[in-house]
């Protein structure tokens, strides 16, 4: 969109982009949640240098927020003031396999990165197909499962800064820990790189198939859920933990603890993000109580509640 008249609450007219800005863009629709507010202003680039101009541009006054894939998130009621940054697929999603490893957009899902490695003979991504959502946001939280995390394959991210510059980074600058990276403070991943090893593709393929197969028996795959929910505090499993504390299946309104894997919430069908959110501080608090762990949670939580958001 090009000359953006609308302007935002306390702030001038925004810059113009090539990509597409939405004012009162709802996001709970973009979660897999399926809960949640709006987006005071969403904005998808055309692709990275957009970005790049568009927050160069913007007043330093407007807070950003980045979502991706919406599998780890939830979005509070009252919505997310300033700007949403979403990357578009169609932009930033390509891959591209090399002889050793995978060069793809932030925007690839994991799993699609896991099967065109599969496709290629290249080992050691296998363990993507586990995991829900893109890739930029795996790189930001150093996910991982079945064994791997972000931190054993990444080579490099791109990325873009709030003021608009941009900046690679190699892993051993991130300091990748336990579901955390120190991406620097605003940034914004647009790229990646991943070591890979070649191997053989029916041998990859049915490792895959195995974490499918594993992820379908013990995970609510099939719900409108957030994937897991608490970190796993050192030497122990939250699921465990919460199990102990009497937590499985227990619920605040539809939102319900999963009785199939109960560090998972889910949405039974009208569960709003304060239901969610509150449902898993009553989990922390019981587990406390029960067993003296704080958990933290796993899931990011954005925006207002619903008495903080706009009109109220």
């Amino acid at each position: 969109m090009t000359g953006v008249a609308f302007a935002m609450t306390g702030f001038g007219p925004l810059p113009s982009a090539r990509g597409r800005l939405v004012a009162d863009a709802p996001l709970g629709a973009l979660t897999w949640f399926r809960a949640g507010g709006k987006a005071e202003v969403l904005f998808r680039p055309a692709d990275a240098e957009d970005l790049a101009t568009f927050l160069r541009a913007l007043d330093p006054g407007i807070p950003v927020t980045v979502v991706g894939a919406g599998s780890n998130l939830l979005v509070r009621d009252g919505g997310v003031a300033g700007i949403v940054v979403r990357l578009p697929a169609a932009r930033f999603a390509s891959i591209t396999i090399e002889a050793d490893g995978i060069v793809a957009g932030a925007a690839a899902l994991d799993r699609t990165v896991a099967e065109s490695a599969a496709a290629a003979g290249l080992g050691g991504l296998a363990f993507l197909s586990g995991i829900p959502g893109s890739l930029g946001g795996a790189v930001a939280m150093n996910a991982g499962a079945y064994g791997s995390e972000i931190a054993d394959i990444l080579d490099w991210a791109e990325m873009v800064m709030r003021d608009g510059t941009t900046l690679c980074l190699g892993a051993h600058e991130l300091a990748l820990s336990y579901r955390q990276a120190r991406l620097p403070p605003g940034a914004i991943v647009t790229r990646v790189r991943l070591r890979a090893r070649p191997g053989d593709p029916a041998v990859i393929a049915a490792e895959m198939a195995r974490i499918r197969a594993a992820r379908e028996e013990t995970q609510p795959v099939r719900g409108r859920t957030g994937g897991s929910t608490f970190k796993n505090p050192p030497g122990a499993k939250a699921w465990e933990l919460i199990d102990a504390a009497g937590c499985r299946g227990l619920r605040r309104g539809d939102a319900q603890v999963s009785e199939k894997h109960c560090n998972f919430l889910l949405n039974l069908g009208q569960a709003t993000a304060a239901d969610l959110e509150a449902l898993g501080e009553e989990v922390r608090a019981r587990v406390r109580a029960a067993t003296g762990v704080a958990l933290e949670w796993e899931i990011r939580r954005i925006g207002r509640p619903l008495a903080e958001g706009p009109g109220r």
